[in-house]
């Protein structure tokens, strides 16, 4: 019985300092809540603001460190602008270099997260960018309005997870 004990003992004690869960930067050690509110957008792409906010609030929901509330009830509120909508060739047609094939979209945005208690103290800043490849059907501006919510989602996924690990 002893030895049973003593087993049961020594196999226990190899996992007593797993801590479930994330671990969050000493910066944000008190927040638990962050509030979104829509974000700024410096590009002439109509309506994606809209987009990057739901992608980052969707990155927060999956991620599951930090829970989305209201402006008054939230400990952080983060502020980001969509700054930048790049594209970039990646191959063209044979027969004419000009026309795409395949195209890269790069989305930047900038965000700032602050304390509600005092609006001056700043816990985190930094940019995220996603990146999105697409090949060009018969019309471009679908193509494009197809592939943004996909590198909106990559630069929303960089910026959660700085903010909840740190990286």
């Amino acid at each position: 019985m002893r030895f049973f004990s003593l087993l049961l003992c020594l196999l226990l004690s190899s996992c007593g300092g797993y801590q479930l869960g994330g671990v969050k930067p000493a910066i944000m050690r008190d927040v638990e809540t962050i509030a979104i509110p829509m974000f700024k957008n410096d590009t002439l792409h109509p309506r994606a603001e809209t987009l990057a906010t739901s992608a980052a609030t969707d990155a927060f929901v999956q991620d599951g460190t930090y829970r989305i509330a209201t402006s008054a009830d939230a400990d952080a509120i983060l502020e980001a602008t969509l700054h930048e909508i790049d594209y970039t060739q990646i191959r063209s047609t044979r027969l004419d270099t000009l026309r795409p094939e395949e195209l890269q979209n790069s989305v930047t945005i900038v965000w700032v997260l602050r304390d509600t208690r005092d609006a001056n103290r700043v816990l985190a800043r930094g940019s995220s960018v996603g990146v999105s490849r697409f090949f060009v059907d018969s019309n471009l501006q679908t193509s494009r309005n197809n592939a943004l919510p996909d590198a909106l989602e990559r630069a929303s996924q960089a910026m959660v997870s700085r903010l909840a690990n740190g990286f």
